[in-house]
């Protein structure tokens, strides 16, 4: 990527991607595919399903994001989700919330204690592996590393993992939460504070396919803080989240399984 390109984020992005709110039965079989495909048949984390989609309890209450090709006919990329709290039982925990229970710091917050309505977990982001296959890459569902940044002769821009993180901001955005929780890789606020992206850790780490660590972030000050030369691709990318969310409405949680 070229220094100019660096600066033209947005049409790089529109030039080769687009991200999709995922609200109808076909691209949720989609995400579900991708799933299945990266944590399933090639990482073994999940055990094989019948029919070939990944899908566990908290997806009834969770709003999902597909990244696909932009070109014709689209090809799949990767996907992710925004877990929010279950409508029925809002207290029900996140899924962080079980995994890091005995690690979680309560003194930097308490989830909780927290409004419900206004907390979520970003999960199940997820990478096919063509778009993955660098050394180091191939035992992960999402990598994100100093050399995707280049170099300040040559640099470069990992559009793939970004934008599905932006794309996550925007549903949570769209939703009025205000908080979101993740496990990451330990790296992983090194890496976005070159976006202008300030993650919180927020406990100590666990093992989770990998050394992981629970932290934060604050969707209002992600969107204030991002650097300049990210706020064109942030805007593409909100801006096809609001579309499905035009289009569609926003969709009603699936029934119990």
């Amino acid at each position: 990527m070229s220094l100019l390109d660096r600066f033209s984020l947005g049409e790089g992005f529109r030039k080769y991607f687009e991200v999709v709110s995922a609200f109808d039965e076909d691209t949720r079989n989609d995400v579900f595919g991708i799933r299945h495909e990266v944590y399933c048949e090639e990482l073994g984390f999940e055990p094989i399903r019948p029919d070939r989609r990944e899908i566990d309890t908290y997806d009834r209450h969770s709003l999902h994001c597909l990244m696909r090709g932009s070109t014709e006919p689209h090809t799949l990329v990767g996907c992710n989700r925004l877990v929010l709290a279950r409508p029925e039982d809002p207290d029900f925990p996140l899924p962080f919330e079980h995994a890091c229970r005995a690690t979680l710091d309560r003194h930097i917050i308490d989830p909780a204690r927290q409004p419900r309505g206004t907390i979520a977990e970003v999960s199940r982001l997820a990478v096919r592996a063509h778009y993955r296959r660098r050394k180091g890459e191939t035992k992960t569902a999402l990598a994100l590393s100093d050399d995707d940044f280049g170099t300040e002769e040559q640099p470069r821009f990992p559009y793939i993992p970004i934008g599905l993180y932006l794309a996550v901001i925007a549903l949570a955005k769209h939703e009025g939460i205000e908080t979101l929780f993740m496990l990451t890789e330990p790296r992983l606020a090194d890496h976005f504070a070159k976006l202008g992206v300030k993650i919180t850790q927020i406990g100590g780490p666990i093992e989770h396919r990998g050394i992981r660590v629970p932290s934060m972030m604050s969707v209002d000050n992600v969107i204030k803080g991002l650097r300049f030369f990210v706020k064109p691709i942030w805007k593409v990318v909100r801006e096809e989240i609001e579309a499905g969310y035009a289009q569609s409405g926003r969709p009603d949680f699936l029934p119990e399984p």
